[in-house]
């Protein structure tokens, strides 16, 4: 049931991402990006610390060096990842972004396997190749730019796959030393480190727009559900399972966001949506069952 719990959580958190990109599409209209990052960085401390403070039993004393490490687990994973998808895509286009970013669960294998001493299972290869094929369906990689124009928003959009996939590795790590709520705040404080002062510099030039309702309540969102919310679902997944199980959960996304996309545009979905979404169901499936022994404290290379 553990692990049930810990499959839906990944799921849920890659599924809210998956559709948060309606959304953000619609507020970054208004608001210049790292000025939203931010934003939702702050919000989603602030729900956090707020759970904390109303739970006393989630709190405990943290070593100020358990906290320097969590601060910039964060800043990797909120400040520097985020911020190069921000770049990328704008240098770029939507489906290279797609496209890129959909390599970060073979990093989270890679850094897994290095950092943690995961095994890499047969079945696991399998399931993260049947799911990435599956992507590859559903986002259609001959849409992408690969002209020397995008070359340096790929660049940036690789830079975020690779350091979500550490980010995720290193939450993990970072979960055996604090309760996940705690883990989730210090990431958010982390992100800000970056983010603030990247927002500082982007608003000189760029603005922020009218605030109506609609843009408001889409910041409150981004925030709330699918900064505090699904962060700690997404960590919470990370806790309970190995690193390269919760990697192929992040396929969901990428499957969500396509088919909102297309349904919300009144377009019919086609027949690749379909096929490469089964694959990538097939792929999390395989992994899904695959049985998760019980696991030993985690070190870091170095006695970390």
């Amino acid at each position: 049931m553990k692990n049930l719990l810990g499959v839906l959580a990944g799921l849920a958190a890659a599924a809210i991402w998956g559709g948060m990109y309606v959304v953000s599409k619609v507020v970054l209209n208004v608001v210049p990006p790292f000025a939203l990052l931010s934003m939702r960085l702050l919000l989603g401390a602030v729900v956090i610390g707020a759970v904390l403070l109303i739970r006393p039993s989630t709190r405990q004393r943290i070593a100020p060096r358990v906290i320097g490490v969590a601060l910039g687990v964060g800043a990797i994973g909120f400040g520097l990842s985020l911020g190069l998808q921000f770049v990328g895509t704008r240098l770029s286009n939507a489906s290279n972004a797609s496209l890129v970013t959909s390599a970060s669960p073979a990093f989270m294998l890679g850094f897994a396997i290095w950092l943690l001493r995961e095994r890499a299972t047969s079945r696991r290869l399998v399931a993260l190749a049947v799911a990435t094929i599956g992507v590859l369906v559903v986002v259609d990689p001959t849409s992408a730019r690969l002209d020397l124009a995008a070359f340096w928003g790929n660049l940036a959009l690789l830079g975020a796959a690779l350091t979500w996939g550490l980010y995720s590795v290193l939450a993990k790590w970072t979960s055996r030393q604090l309760p996940v709520l705690a883990v989730s705040m210090y990431g958010f404080f982390g992100g800000l480190i970056l983010a603030l002062p990247a927002a500082g510099l982007e608003l000189r030039v760029a603005a922020i727009g009218p605030t109506t309702l609609p843009i408001l309540l889409g910041i409150i969102y981004l925030g709330v559900v699918s900064t505090a919310v699904a962060v700690f679902l997404w960590n919470h997944a990370l806790a309970t399972l190995d690193a390269s199980v919760v990697s192929l959960l992040f396929f969901a996304q990428p499957l969500v966001g396509a088919g909102l996309g297309t349904t919300l545009l009144g377009e019919q979905l086609p027949a690749t949506f379909w096929i490469g979404g089964a694959m990538i169901v097939l792929g999390v499936l395989l992994v899904s069952w695959t049985p998760l022994k019980h696991q030993e404290a985690i070190q870091l290379p170095g006695g970390g």
